[in-house]
């Protein structure tokens, strides 16, 4: 399986360009994550919400499974030469979609110490309530 195919890429690109005019003019910007991924033995996962210019410098929520998920770059590359027992590969969760921003991942993660328990969390959330008090903070997090 393709980790990133080029439909994903070329958005995660597109967030990226934004992110970097959002810099320029001091105006801010907290995309969706557009790309799950995540190893098939272990709570390891990273969430992108951007892909640098060399195709293989990702940004997005990483975590190892550790119970610290961290912002931060991660490289497509290492990721896809990772080997687990029983031949099996790092995945592309190919259903995963959310409305919430990579802000509200983060925060959500880290109070519930994996991006799974945060998605967990979130799922509940959504489904009792379409509209998010707060934007979805994270209670307690102010």
């Amino acid at each position: 399986m393709t980790l990133l195919p080029p439909d994903i890429a070329a958005a995660l690109q597109a967030n990226a360009r934004a992110a970097q005019l959002a810099e320029l003019t001091s105006s801010p910007v907290d995309p969706v994550p557009l790309l799950k991924l995540f190893h098939p033995l272990s709570a390891a996962t990273w969430l992108a919400t951007e892909l640098d210019d060399d195709g293989d410098t990702l940004f997005g929520l990483a975590d190892l499974g550790f119970g610290c998920p961290e912002l931060g770059s991660f490289s497509l590359s290492e990721i896809e030469q990772v080997r687990v027992p029983f031949g099996l590969r790092i995945e592309r969760d190919t259903g995963f979609s959310t409305r919430f921003p990579l802000s509200i991942w983060t925060a959500w993660s880290r109070h519930a110490g994996s991006i799974l328990w945060a998605e967990t969390l979130l799922r509940r959330v959504a489904l009792a309530v379409p509209e998010l008090p707060n934007g979805g903070q994270v209670p307690g997090d102010g």
